[in-house]
């Protein structure tokens, strides 16, 4: 039984990363890690919310979930991110969430912290890689580890082959492309195996 804490936060407006967020504390839970769900508060106005069924839709169907605070970060040993791509960068709701951070980060409370991301774009080519590097970035200035999957196990190239996190394309049916649930629960598992060996040594 795994004695990791982990704390899997996304962002989502119309479901794609909430799904992926389902598949990461599955796969979490069975890897034995004790799993948080959480999402970003959101910050668009509820005019922008209204004005897209399928936004309103997920706004509804994830409104007893959670919302991150900092205490869900200094509690963890692992966090895994889930996130679309704003231009080939996170999202204003997740960057405003991190850039709250800074009293954890000034305290070395956000050191060693093992952390992953995923991402989801309209097209092959929309920004993924970018907005998962982006996010890292914030992550290197923690002292956070930072796991990417790589090329660790085949399902990465099954779904799509970016080695910086698990990237999913959604079509203009708000449908995923690629069969990415193996490639999720592999980065997942792999997220709380490397936290475990870092709580190892620290003990």
């Amino acid at each position: 039984m795994s004695n990791v804490k982990l704390a899997v936060i996304y962002y989502s407006s119309t479901g794609t990363n909430y799904q992926l967020a389902q598949w990461a504390e599955e796969s979490g839970k069975e890897a034995g890690a004790e799993v948080k769900v959480l999402k970003v508060p959101e910050t668009a106005p509820q005019s922008a919310i209204e004005s897209n069924p399928a936004w309103k839709a997920h706004v509804e169907e994830a409104k007893d979930i959670p919302e991150v605070t900092l205490n869900d970060l200094e509690w963890a040993d692992a966090i895994i991110f889930s996130i679309p791509t704003r231009f080939g960068n996170m999202p204003s709701q997740m960057k405003q969430f991190l850039d709250t951070t800074g009293g954890l980060w000034f305290n070395g409370k956000l050191v060693n912290k093992v952390v992953s991301a995923m991402s989801s774009a309209q097209n092959s080519h929309g920004g993924q890689e970018a907005t998962i590097l982006s996010l890292y970035t914030t992550m290197y200035h923690w002292g956070a580890i930072v796991a990417a999957p790589g090329y660790t196990d085949p399902v990465t190239f099954a779904s799509g082959g970016n080695p910086y996190g698990t990237s999913v394309t959604v079509n203009q049916e708000g449908k995923m492309v690629e069969d990415v649930q193996a490639a999720v629960k592999h980065q997942a598992k792999r997220t709380v195996t490397i936290a475990e060996l870092v709580k190892k040594g620290n003990q």
